[in-house]
């Protein structure tokens, strides 16, 4: 039946407003763990979607634009999709949605709020069923959520920020449209919005840098007698809610990092083959392999998405080694999808007695605190455990949607 609940939502500007003031602090606010707890423990999934919607806009009217609100009800919120996040910060219900979305048409449309929940409820993944939203639909979408909860505003919204947490399962023709597009110069982020917070501005961030933040010690699993103890850097995000862009420094900086883990894990690693997972992954392991593994055989594990589904590719590369080789494989990123333990499950079939380490580039953590206290903060941490790798490697946390490889390495 999908997210029906969200057709029936009441108009939003009738709805009493209890949260007070919120913290303008991303993450932060006091009153967080509050209404999680408050939605959490609500039966009634109506009550759930008036409750967001009342949340996002306050967070509208305190943060002054629909991204950050929409990126704080994200952080509060950790399984709620991009799309209808977006929806909430502009104060529309799904039928409200489909009539904003008719009127920047100019009505040429008849789109429904059944068409809205289609869109959202593909976004939530593999098999909440749905369908994707067209990129056309998409730019109709970012213009008419950009006009916020008054419908007077004109924030610039990327079609691709509706969909950063699901981007990999549009069409190729679509993520490269989508894509090309985000790399164009934004305009003003909001202009003509009544009430507005001056406290958001903030300067723009060059596209040509990364902000490197603190680094922190983390214990990992690991191999008998060798170090747990890795450390790590977080890369802050000062575009929530997009993906965000490294640079070859950066990527150089984390690729240094897991080599520094490595040679400080306590015994030596003698490695028969370096695995990179797609192209990104490819680089890592060229250059851990010439750097630190006396350059030992390099594999490739070309990963096809199909559907929801992850296929390794026939133009893979596995190549020989002993019967109980010693292989490292690496990733660039660690999210929800259990792509590494596929990867793992189709190596062991190769060599059934190998040792298998991970060496990924960025973690992406449960909360908004990017320095976490455990492995188990991770997203990841539960697919990396099932995975049974004997020792594992992270230069970096991040958080939602993710982060991209320079030159858009796949």
């Amino acid at each position: 039946m999908g997210d029906f609940y969200l057709r029936f939502e009441p108009r939003i500007d009738v709805l009493p407003t209890a949260m007070g003031n919120l913290s303008v602090r991303m993450g932060t606010s006091p009153w967080s763990g509050l209404m999680n707890h408050r939605i959490a423990g609500q039966s009634s999934p109506q009550t759930r979607g008036r409750e967001l919607a009342r949340q996002g806009q306050e967070l509208w009217r305190e943060l002054g634009t629909v991204r950050l609100a929409a990126a704080e009800l994200m952080n509060r919120h950790r399984n709620l999709p991009c799309v209808q996040a977006y929806r909430y910060a502009a104060g529309l219900s799904q039928d409200q949605a489909a009539a904003r979305y008719n009127e920047v048409a100019e009505h040429q449309t008849t789109l429904g709020g059944t068409t809205i929940n289609s869109w959202e409820t593909w976004s939530r993944g593999k098999g909440a069923g749905g369908s994707p939203p067209a990129f056309s639909s998409l730019l109709i979408l970012a213009t008419a959520y950009g006009r916020g909860p008054l419908g007077v505003s004109e924030e610039d919204i990327s079609p691709a920020d509706l969909v950063a947490d699901c981007y990999e399962r549009l069409p190729p023709e679509d993520q490269l449209t989508l894509k090309r597009l985000d790399d164009r110069p934004r305009a003003s982020s909001i202009t003509n919005a009544q009430p507005v917070s001056t406290s958001s501005s903030q300067p723009p961030i060059p596209h040509n840098t990364n902000v490197i933040g603190a680094d922190f010690t983390l214990a990992v699993p690991t191999v008998a007698h060798g170090n747990p103890a890795i450390r790590l850097f977080s890369l802050p995000n000062p575009r929530p809610g997009q993906l965000l862009d490294l640079t070859w420094e950066t990527f150089g900086f984390g690729v240094e990092r897991l080599r520094r883990q490595i040679k400080d894990l306590g015994r030596r690693l003698e490695v028969d083959i370096c695995f990179g997972i797609n192209e990104a992954g490819l680089v890592m392991a060229t250059f851990l392999a010439s750097a630190q593994f006396g350059r030992c055989s390099i594999g490739y594990l070309k990963c096809n998405k199909i559907r929801d589904e992850v296929a390794l590719a026939p133009d893979s590369y596995m190549p020989d080694a002993p019967e109980t080789a010693t292989i490292v494989i690496c990733d660039f990123e660690v999210k929800h999808a259990d792509v590494v333990g596929y990867i793992a499950r189709q190596v062991r079939k190769r060599y059934p007695r190998a040792m298998l380490h991970f060496a990924v580039f960025g973690a992406m953590t449960k909360g908004s605190d990017l320095e976490v206290s455990g492995f188990d903060e991770l997203t990841g941490a539960e697919i990396m455990r099932a995975a049974g790798f004997d020792a594992i490697f992270i230069a970096a946390t991040m958080s939602p949607p993710g982060i991209e490889p320079p030159l858009e390495l796949r």
